[in-house]
């Protein structure tokens, strides 16, 4: 299902429930890309009304680089790349959720922006195809923030959810691994 809002065109994820696509307007010229990523009443729109987005955070991240997976089942996130290329990768860790194990891959570059928005239980991670790309994270909660020691983690290569990645031999940090 999609629908417009604004600037943005707003995808249902057909294999994640909950998940959702949102492709800005992209204004192309001489001079380069102009596109935007938030404007608070689409959001509002999309979030549960008690939440607001709180905090941002951005990775630069280098080439073969895999983050991820992890999540947490408090927050909502707002993901993309904002230079360079990736496969961004998502993952429903809800026990109770009809496409719980179920995986999706996005494509984000310059010529192709996407921003997902994932809901609290569903896993995060992205790989890296270019030298570097700078990722952003947009996050929407109640309370404290959930920090690593409060996440989960699932394998990267986990044969249950058999996630195709671009890389079989990818930079992983140790909780990665």
């Amino acid at each position: 299902m999609s629908s417009k809002i604004k600037d943005f065109e707003i995808i249902e994820s057909s294999i994640v429930q909950d998940v959702k696509i949102i492709i800005p307007s992209v204004h192309n010229d001489e001079r380069g890309t102009l596109f935007t990523t938030f404007y608070k009443e689409v959001y509002t729109k999309l979030i549960p009304s008690d939440l607001e987005f709180k905090h941002d955070k951005f990775a630069l991240t280098f080439q073969r680089v895999l983050r991820g997976i992890h999540g947490d089942n408090k927050s909502w996130k707002l993901v993309t790349a904002v230079y360079g290329e990736i496969t961004q990768v998502v993952v429903d860790n809800r026990i109770d959720s009809p496409t719980y194990k179920k995986w999706e891959s996005f494509k984000i570059n310059g010529l192709n922006p996407k921003l997902i928005l994932l809901p609290p239980g569903v896993g995060n991670a992205f790989y890296v195809h270019s030298t570097e790309a700078l990722y952003h994270y947009k996050l929407a909660y109640s309370g404290e923030y959930f920090d690593a020691e409060d996440q989960f983690t699932l394998k990267w290569n986990d044969s249950e959810i058999g996630i195709e990645w671009p890389d079989n031999n990818p930079i992983l940090s140790n909780r990665d691994k």
